[in-house]
């Protein structure tokens, strides 16, 4: 992987996200939670989309999931994955509820619908970033 590539990618901190980022520096995917009906959501946003209180927490989810659906990229789209081709692009349903687009650290040819999946990090520079690997 080029780090330098990646790390260009990143979105920038703010005070809108860094409760997620700081989670990611100790290794916990923090969701942002209903504060009146417990709906995890993601990405962040500034009302719940089940009942649009404006009240969350940041709480952390227990990093399991199942793989929805994947593409694998052939074509070099980004430079940072140039030397990964070919690589998953998952869409990962949490445990929780949300969804969300990372990749799948397996060979493609092993993936399939439903698959468990567990947490992991990579290291990007200064920052980790969530993927996610095949339950044991």
């Amino acid at each position: 992987m080029n780090i330098d590539a990646f790390e260009r990618l990143l979105p920038e901190v703010t005070d809108g996200n860094r409760a997620y980022w700081d989670g990611l520096t100790v290794r916990e995917l923090r969701l942002q939670r209903c504060a009146h009906d417990d709906v995890f959501r993601f990405p962040a946003s500034p009302v719940c989309p089940n009942c649009l209180s404006p009240d969350f927490a940041w709480t952390a989810v227990s990093g399991r999931a199942t793989l929805w659906s994947w593409i694998v990229m052939h074509q070099e789209y980004f430079e940072a994955f140039a030397d990964e081709r070919p690589y998953p692009v998952a869409f990962v349903k949490l445990a929780e509820g949300p969804f969300m687009v990372s990749t799948v650290l397996a060979d493609p040819a092993t993936l399939s619908i439903d698959v468990p999946l567990e947490l992991t990090f990579r290291e990007i520079g200064d920052r980790a970033v969530p993927c996610f690997r095949p339950a044991p």
